[in-house]
This record gives structure tokens, C-alpha cells and sequence, in this order.
């Protein structure tokens, strides 16, 4: 089983730790709703380095990713990210992926679950191209600072001015000898930003920005897999396995838009076809009556016949309420629609419901 760099902060500081993807993670430290507020409202510390991740480089390295990736990738500037998808023939998703431009070369964000499915799938498709894949993920670390005060924790620990980079964009630089790159982007809905840097560097940034006090009064806190997972389906963002997956196509899942089909890409064919035909089934957002909790592969229901699955399901911390995501038919899909969800002894009722669930507060 692998580990984080930062295996031991996180056994000092209480981390419950769990294998997930082959890796030795903190699933939490104080609780999963204490962790999730205090994102929501603070900052919080995520480590994320079990997350691939991959520097293309080579002449050909644009127009690789061009074919590998479902997201027009024409015009990206230096210093840009982009979400995307890495799909088969058939549509059906490998991962979902940030592939972001540097000045000499290019780097894909991985799911750590598909690192090494999706090593192979770029190396067979390199083959005959200019262009080198090199698995930089145990060289590495990255984190992610998220909540409303993550900006103004990085200036102030840094000195350095982050707040003109704009979602989605980075910055890649050199501080105390150590070269880093910062990403304005997170999992969680809030303002954030996920850093990557030298591994053996892990121990000098945590000391700057958390310093040895992880008592419940601090600005910054660690946070877990489970605070992780919470949050972003409150924001209605998908996980692989759950939303993603090799039998669901971009379309299908929602993600429509990050697969421009004026281009050609591996899958560019099958989603066309797909478009053409109408799509049959699609992702909607639910909110269940009580307190119980809609689980992965929960069949939804109405007038009396299946017409989706669950794929996520929570009681939101933000909301106090059971919501859940999950496939239904798009004659089903309309907000206000109601449904039930088989919760195994009962029909629990429930109704569709706009994505996402939550949305982070505009600054005045």
C-alpha cells in the first residue's frame, strides 16, 4: 500500500486512517460534518497527493492530448487548466482529468484509482508520436486548501500575491528552493486552491501554514476522504465510479459540455451517434424525505417502475437534509418530479431536484 508524503502529519494529527486506491489515507480526523463546516466556512487542508499525476512532453504533445482528451483544447494559454475526460471508441469514460499547459510541457491531474490504467492507455496511444509520459505522482505531493479563506491564508503564509489567478488558471514559480505550481481549483465548491511540490518539501510547507497547532481553534485544518466526498456532492460535482464510469458516456453523465464534438477525439464518433439518437437516461439531483440516507445502486422508482439508480447519496451537513445523485430516465429528469428511492425495507419519497445543491456565496 502506498503512502502520502504526508503519512506521518496525518497519524499526529488523529487521522483515521483507511486503504483507498492502493493508498493509506485519512478518511478523518474530528468528524466528517465538523470538517465539512469548517470548509465551508474557514479553510481546510486536504491532502490529495494519492491523485496521478503526469508531465507530457515533446513536440507532439498537443496534438496528443487533442485526440486524448474530450475538451477542445485549441487556444489554451500557458498558466490554464481545463476539466476534461479521457474516453474509449465507445464513449465510455476512462477518468475525468485536469490537463493544464506550462510553458515547456503539459500535465494531466489523474484519479488515483485509474493512475495506471490511464499510464497504459496514454503510452499505447504515444506510440508513433513525439511525445514522452513521465509518472511523476511518487516524486511529488499536492494538497489542496479549500474554504473561503484559503486565498488570504496563502498570501499571508507566503507573502505572495495568488488573488489575481483566475479558476481554473495557475501559477508555477520557485520559493525557498522548492518549485511549486498553484492551482486555483478544488473538489468542494469553495474557493481554493491544490498545490503540487517536491515531495520531501511536505514537512517545511505544513510547519508555514499550520505551524504545530491542529487544536479546533485554527484557521486551517486538516480534513479527510469523508469531508472530501460530502462536499462535493453537495456541489454536484461527479466521482468516478459513482457518476463516471467506463459505461457511461460524457453526455449521459452530464458533462455535455466539457466534450466539444466539433473536434476529433477518441469517443468523438460513438458521443455524436449518441447526440443524434437522444439521449435515453441522464444525471439528476434528488432530496429524500426524512433523515435516511439513498445509497449506491438504490433503485429509483415511480408509478410503480424503475426509472433510475443512486450513485451518491448523503445527509448534507450544509442543508441538514438527504440528498443524492444518481441516473433516471429524462422523461423522469424535470425538477419538482416526484419519485421514490428503495431503501431495501420501504419506498422513501423523494423528488428531483435542480443541480447543484449548493453554491458558494458571492463575495460583495
Amino acid at each position: 500500500m502506498h503512502r502520502s508524503p504526508l503519512h506521518d502529519f496525518h497519524v499526529t494529527a488523529g487521522g483515521k486512517m483507511v486503504e483507498f486506491a492502493g493508498w493509506n489515507m485519512p478518511v478523518y480526523y474530528r468528524g466528517i460534518n465538523d470538517e465539512h463546516v469548517h470548509t465551508r466556512t474557514r479553510v481546510s487542508l486536504f491532502d490529495v497527493s494519492h491523485m496521478g499525476r503526469l508531465r507530457i512532453e515533446g513536440g507532439g504533445a498537443a496534438d496528443f492530448l487533442q485526440w486524448i482528451c474530450t475538451r477542445n483544447l485549441d487556444g489554451i494559454a500557458v498558466g490554464q487548466s481545463r476539466y476534461t475526460h479521457i474516453c474509449r471508441d465507445d464513449g465510455g469514460i476512462l477518468d475525468d482529468a485536469i490537463v493544464s499547459r506550462h510553458a515547456a510541457h503539459w500535465e494531466i491531474v489523474c484519479n488515483a484509482s485509474n493512475r495506471e490504467k490511464i499510464v497504459a492507455w496514454l503510452n499505447d496511444h504515444a506510440a508513433g508520436r513525439s511525445v514522452t509520459i513521465v509518472d511523476q505522482t511518487f516524486e511529488t505531493a499536492m494538497i489542496a486548501l479549500q474554504g473561503p479563506m484559503a486565498i488570504e491564508l496563502l498570501q499571508r503564509t507566503f507573502g505572495l500575491d495568488f488573488s489575481g489567478v483566475k479558476r481554473y488558471w495557475f501559477v508555477a514559480g520557485e520559493l525557498f528552493g522548492m518549485g511549486y505550481s498553484v492551482y486555483r481549483s478544488g473538489y468542494t465548491g469553495e474557493d481554493g486552491v491544490e498545490a503540487v511540490i517536491p515531495a520531501g518539501a511536505v514537512g517545511m510547507l505544513l510547519n508555514r501554514l499550520m505551524g504545530d497547532d491542529l487544536d479546533a481553534n485554527g484557521d486551517c485544518r486538516p480534513a479527510g476522504l469523508g469531508a472530501r466526498d460530502t462536499l462535493r456532492l453537495e456541489a454536484a460535482m461527479p466521482l468516478y465510479g459513482h457518476e463516471l464510469s467506463e459505461e457511461v458516456d460524457s453526455l449521459t453523465a452530464g458533462q455535455g459540455w466539457c466534450a466539444d464534438l466539433n473536434v476529433d477525439f477518441v469517443g468523438a464518433d460513438a458521443m455524436r451517434r449518441i447526440k443524434e439518437q437522444g439521449l435515453k437516461r441522464t444525471v439528476a439531483g434528488f432530496e429524500l424525505a426524512g433523515k435516511r440516507i439513498a445509497r449506491q445502486g438504490y433503485d429509483i422508482l415511480k408509478d410503480g417502475g424503475v426509472v433510475g439508480r443512486i450513485t451518491s447519496g448523503t445527509m448534507s451537513p450544509t442543508f441538514q437534509k438527504s440528498i443524492a445523485m444518481g441516473f433516471i430516465d429524462v422523461g423522469s429528469a424535470e425538477p419538482g418530479t416526484q419519485v421514490s428511492v428503495d431503501l431495501g425495507r420501504k419506498e422513501n419519497p423523494a423528488q428531483v431536484v435542480p443541480l447543484p445543491f449548493y453554491k458558494r456565496p458571492q463575495k460583495a
